[in-house]
Order: structure tokens, then C-alpha cells, then sequence
């Protein structure tokens, strides 16, 4: 199967994830990379999965819901964003509930949306930008062959304080 791992499979949302959705979505700890400032109503998340059935092509963004193989739990999820088909690149986010951190499962997706990228969407570039607190992320990425590019200083104004925003690329040889 084309979206699936050795652990982990990726699916499109259903109308059954709004509750995930509006856990994540409203979830402070990551309004920092998502740069939200302001809670998500699940009238709002609801008309959003009405939606999401349109195109990579059409709405710039692919969602993916990151299952378990083994018991269809639902894990996390990865976002393809910011596509580019002309110059063929895509920004890369991912979270994972906090109880599986540790487990593979978020470099078994990872590998999984690289696959499909490179070799179903004809990607050329692939980059994720990461806080360096972040060292999860920084490990995630790097393990997966993501490359430090570049760092956009004082980039992110978090609880008083600038954060630099590090650049992450996959360039597909």
C-alpha cells in the first residue's frame, strides 16, 4: 500500500476525527509552529473536514491522519503544506500524541509521506522549520535525512521572547 509503513498507516480525515482534530488544533503547546493565536471552534473544524475531500492540487495542503497498523489507534497526524507544484516543494509538519513519542511511529510516517512525495507527487524538495528547543523534531528530521539549511533569527515571538526557526531540506536525488 502506497501510504503505509511497517508501523503506521496514513489516511484522509474522516468527520469522526473533529474531536481529535479540535484536541490538536486547540492544544497551546503547539500554536508555536502552527504560529495560531487563537482557539479553533468545532463549528469551524467541522466545515474544515467538509472540505477536505479537495485536492492537493486545489488546496496547497494535505492533512493525513497517522494510524497504528497494528490496532488503527489514531497516533498523530502530517501535513503536507505550503505546496508548490511549480517549483515542486512542500512543507512538512507532524505531531504525535505525546503518549506514543518514542515508539517509531512518527519516523515510520515520515518515511511514508517522503515515499509518496518523492515518488507519487514528483516532489523535488521537502523542508520543515523547527524551534532549537524543539530537539525531538531536529531529531526526527535528521534521522530522515533532512539537512540544516539556513536559520531565520529572532523568527518566532513566544511568551516574551524571539525564537530563531531552523530550515530543514530533502532535496529528492
Amino acid at each position: 500500500m502506497l501510504l503505509e509503513g511497517n508501523l503506521v498507516k496514513l489516511r484522509a480525515l474522516e468527520p469522526e476525527d473533529l474531536a481529535f482534530l479540535y484536541d490538536i488544533e486547540n492544544n497551546t503547546d503547539f500554536w508555536e509552529v502552527s504560529h495560531t493565536q487563537t482557539p479553533f471552534s468545532k463549528f469551524l473544524l467541522k466545515q474544515y473536514l467538509e472540505n477536505a475531500h479537495q485536492d492537493i492540487y486545489e488546496a496547497k495542503q494535505l492533512r493525513l491522519v497517522i494510524e497504528s497498523k497494528e490496532s488503527s489507534s489514531v497516533l498523530g497526524m502530517i501535513d503536507l503544506f505550503d505546496f508548490n507544484p511549480q517549483h515542486q516543494r512542500a512543507g512538512v509538519g507532524i505531531v504525535l500524541k505525546k503518549e506514543f513519542e518514542g515508539n517509531g511511529f512518527a519516523k515510520d510516517a515520515l518515511k511514508v509521506l517522503i515515499h509518496y512525495c518523492f515518488s507519487h507527487l514528483n516532489m523535488h524538495l521537502l523542508y520543515a522549520t523547527i524551534t532549537p528547543d524543539n530537539e525531538k523534531s531536529i531529531a526526527l528530521f535528521t534521522n530522515c535525512r533532512f539537512q540544516k539549511t539556513g536559520v531565520r533569527k529572532d523568527w518566532i515571538y513566544v511568551d516574551g521572547t524571539f525564537k530563531d526557526e531552523l530550515i530543514f531540506q530533502l532535496i529528492n536525488e
